[in-house]
């Protein structure tokens, strides 16, 4: 083994590198996949976007982000009020473009309501303020 000069030792590298090692072949950390996957900006993040329990594989909790995902697994992410569903195709080397991220999951979320169907039920008759109409109506029924 060659030595190494200690501006060029890379203990994140190291680190990656022991993880890898560690899961079984064709899985990855789950805090990573999230980071290649661009599920999430950073690898912090997703890490403890996993700890906080926003994250579920085949519908369980899970709480560590050492978790190794393959694919196949289906994971639920939950980021603010967004809920996404992937599917685990592949396992990623780097995060790189989003075109390439795209080919490491199938999403699965279901498409949200159309918008026209959001608006018709805020505007039910007979909820809120009434309107200058309404107001008009009242009054000549009230004869004034």
């Amino acid at each position: 083994m060659t030595p190494v000069a200690p501006e060029d030792y890379d203990e994140d590298a190291e680190a990656d590198a022991a993880s890898d090692s560690a899961s079984p072949p064709g899985s990855q950390r789950l805090d990573k996949w999230l980071f290649y996957a661009r599920v999430i900006k950073s690898r912090t993040q997703a890490a403890g976007l996993v700890t906080d329990g926003s994250v579920r594989v085949n519908r369980l909790k899970v709480e560590k982000p050492s978790l190794a995902v393959r694919p196949g697994d289906v994971l639920t992410v939950s980021i603010g009020r967004y809920v996404r569903i992937l599917k685990v195709t592949a396992p990623g080397k780097r995060r790189g473009p989003a075109s390439e991220a795209r080919l490491l999951f199938e999403d699965l979320t279901p498409p949200p309501p159309p918008r026209s169907a959001n608006l018709d039920e805020l505007r039910n008759p007979g909820s809120g303020r009434p309107t200058k109409r309404d107001r008009r109506q009242t009054d000549k029924l009230k004869g004034d």
